[in-house]
């Protein structure tokens, strides 16, 4: 199931431009000086990729909220996403809560829920989502998309992102059989180890999201960091060897020089220490291509990785025992 999800992900990219083109966002009451996305799991990684894609555009702070607190800088001159494929996820449910007693321009988007009610008793703005995807953290591109139109629409972010979107459909579909056969080699030799995973701090939301589908998917421990942030305290710590570790490099062409030569040095260090070293080159001609590639080659690494393990990729029963265990709280 889990595999025909992943390979839907050019024609989910389609869908949500469609969605995105169509969307209603109506201009809000006051300037809009920040920017707030409440969203967590697989509703929140797409407010990950979406902050790096326009930081170099977008002219007011973005912040991105996991939690159950927002922050004071909060406000009438907010622009508040609450992004929640369900729409019933309890922490974006209590950000929202507190959110609507700031005045900020509140943006709802979800598939439905207890999200979508409000949204239309509140006559909020709102974009749908498709309901029927068994799970969110295969929802990656409605999420980003919707916000990434949602920016557009207001003026903070030119057009150019949304049609790198549409570029990226043409280059997954060209790539997705190549993309499949590497996914899968790379899968074999992670395979019985723990993933370690590095990139720049322009590409951290690529890498946190290959850490949580190996996390959901291939239900494997791992872990991530960026360059050059983990030069300066992580790399201290590559001392014991290991033939469990396997250090996986995302890298662009691109790359900054300095940290393109960081990860040089970071390798030669490294191989004295771990098992196996992995680079990942992406593929594409900008910031959202090269993402878009690398986040598909990922998903299909943890599928893989979850058929080498003889796991159900789309469990996640200790998230649903601990929701229960928190519902009997209330």
């Amino acid at each position: 199931m889990m595999n025909q999800l992943i390979a839907r992900f050019p024609a989910q990219l389609k869908e949500a431009l469609e969605i995105g083109r169509a969307a209603k966002i109506n201009a809000p009451e006051h300037e809009i000086r920040n920017i707030y996305v409440a969203g967590l799991g697989g509703s929140g990684i797409g407010a990950d990729f979406v902050h790096e894609f326009v930081k170099n555009e977008c002219t007011v702070p973005f912040t991105i909220g996991k939690g159950y607190q927002i922050p004071a800088s909060v406000g009438k001159n907010t622009l508040a996403i609450c992004s929640s494929y369900s729409g019933n996820t309890e922490e974006t449910l209590e950000s929202y809560h507190q959110i609507e007693t700031t005045g900020a321009k509140v943006i709802i988007v979800t598939s439905g829920g207890k999200l979508m009610e409000i949204a239309k008793e509140k006559g909020y703005d709102y974009i749908q989502l498709p309901g029927d995807w068994p799970s969110p953290r295969a929802c990656l591109g409605f999420s980003l998309v919707q916000q990434l139109f949602i920016l557009e629409k207001l003026g903070l972010t030119g057009d150019s992102y949304t049609k790198s979107i549409e570029k990226s459909i043409g280059l997954i579909e060209r790539e997705m059989e190549d993309i499949k056969v590497e996914a899968r080699k790379i899968a074999q030799v992670l395979d019985k180890k723990i993933p370690i995973i590095y990139t720049t701090d322009r590409m951290e939301s690529v890498a946190v999201r290959l850490r949580q589908q190996i996390n959901e998917n291939a239900k494997m421990l791992c872990w991530h960091h960026v360059i050059p942030e983990m030069n300066h305290n992580e790399l201290v710590g590559w001392k014991d060897k290991s033939d469990k570790w396997a250090v996986i490099y995302l890298r662009n062409e691109d790359d900054y020089d300095r940290n393109a030569k960081r990860i040089d040095i970071n390798k030669e260090i490294i191989s004295s220490y771990a098992d196996a070293i992995i680079e990942i080159y992406s593929k594409g001609n900008d910031l959202v291509e090269k993402a878009m590639y690398l986040a598909h080659l990922g998903d299909w690494i943890s599928w893989y990785l979850s058929k080498l393990h003889g796991v159900d990729s789309i469990e996640v029963d200790v998230i649903d025992y601990l929701k229960g265990e928190l519902a009997k709280l209330k």
